[in-house]
Formats: structure tokens, sequence, C-alpha cells
């Protein structure tokens, strides 16, 4: 518009103090097309945003939008009720509390067979790797699951199966720890990716690996109860 000074992407996000200045990521349109859909209901830009989060971890959406997500940004459906939009709202909210304090969860109490007594040296991780078992129908040796050979000096026991069903971008949670915390060695330019030095040196802890590998557990649980006990998604007839 002629006359009025409009902010872009380049813009620095500073006011003129030089003072780091709030950006909201919903537009105030987006925010009013909530509002006109529940009167009375005192909706900020906050409980959208994790609304938005919550309708996003929704099978049944993930289900209908299915075709539209693979090339496309997400439509953001309105629910037909101000309780369903709360209930993802809240929902949102503790997902997103789990998945942004990943490293401070409550580890989850897997066992840990060790042997002898463990100094810092030997919570060293080169690459995780699961136990064996027999499958009972073809009789193959197949990875078990419930049991990760952490070192050779360590193995954890007793992970649910249903941890491994909470999926991060085609794969599940844990496999990315596992995948990540370990020795790498770029093959292109020879670069080790050592995640103990990173346990050591950033993180002051040694166990840091195998306590990750307990939280992302924890973390996996506890997003698979909320996302189930998420509302059926019921969408209002104008959107």
């Amino acid at each position: 518009m002629s006359g009025v000074a409009q902010s872009d992407m380049f813009s620095t996000g500073k006011s003129k103090d030089q003072n780091p200045v709030r950006r909201d990521a919903i537009t105030d349109a987006g925010l009013t097309h909530f509002q006109s859909a529940y009167p009375g209901a005192a909706i900020t830009k906050e409980d959208l945003f994790y609304y938005i989060y919550g309708i996003l971890h929704s099978p049944d959406y993930r289900e209908r939008y299915a075709d539209n997500l693979s090339k496309e940004l997400p439509r953001i459906p309105r629910v037909r009720t101000a309780t369903d939009f709360w209930h993802f709202s809240k929902a949102g909210r503790d997902l997103a509390a789990l998945h942004l304090d990943y490293e401070t969860v409550e580890k989850y109490p897997l066992t840990i067979d060790a042997k002898g007594p463990l100094t810092d040296a030997d919570y060293r991780v080169e690459k995780m790797k699961f136990a064996k078992k027999k499958d009972l129908e073809t009789g193959k040796s197949i990875n078990d699951r419930s049991t990760v050979i952490y070192n050779n000096k360590i193995t954890l026991r007793g992970i649910p199966e249903a941890a491994w069903d909470y999926v991060v971008n085609g794969k599940a949670a844990l496999d990315w720890v596992m995948e990540r915390q370990a020795v790498r060695v770029d093959k292109a330019s020879g670069i080790v990716n050592d995640a103990n030095d990173w346990a050591t040196e950033t993180m002051g802890n040694a166990k840091y690996p195998l306590e990750l590998f307990q939280r992302v557990v924890t973390v996996s649980l506890e997003t698979q109860k909320i996302v189930n006990a998420l509302p059926a998604l019921d969408i209002r007839e104008d959107g």
C-alpha cells in the first residue's frame, strides 16, 4: 500500500533501538478467521499456533489430506466446536513441550545390563545395534527391538515395542538416535563426527547418548498417548 512502510523477509527483525522484536507466525487475518468460528472464545495467536501443531499430529488429518500434504502447504481447517479446538490446542501445547524439551524429559526406566562397575570411559558409543532373536515362523535371525547393544559393556533391555511407532521424517525417532549417537566418518571429506565429543565437551556428560535414548523412549510413548487421545476430526462445513 502506498505510503505505508512494509516489512519483508529481509527485514532485520529489530526495532529502532536495535532490540529484538517478536514476530508472530500467525497473521491477524488468520486469527480472526478462527475467532469468528467460536464466538466468545478468547483465542490468542499462541492458542492457534498450538492448535495447528495439534492438528498436524492428528491421524485423521494426515489421512484425509495425505495427497495435499505431499505436494503443497498444509491446509488448516476449523473444527466444528470450540471444545475440540481447545482439545487440539492443549494437545499441541503438550506435544511441543515434549518435542522441544526432549533432552530434559524423564528417562524411561530401561533395564541397563552392565559388565562390572562403569566409569565415564565405559559409556563411549561407537554404533548401537539391535540384539538378535530367532523368528518363530521362519527360524531366521531377526532384530530384537526390545534390546539394544549400546557397546561391548552395556546392553539396554525392556524397550517397549510401541516406542518404535513414533516416526519422524519416515523413521522412528529411536532409529534417529541410534544413527546419530555414534562415530561416523564422512566418506567425501573424511571428517569424523563423534557423538562422544559432543557428550563430554558440550554436554559435560559421558552418559548423554545412552540417556538420550532413554529420554526419546519417553518422548515416543508420551507423544503417542497424546495423539491417540485426540478427538476425531470433525470439520465445519465452511472450513
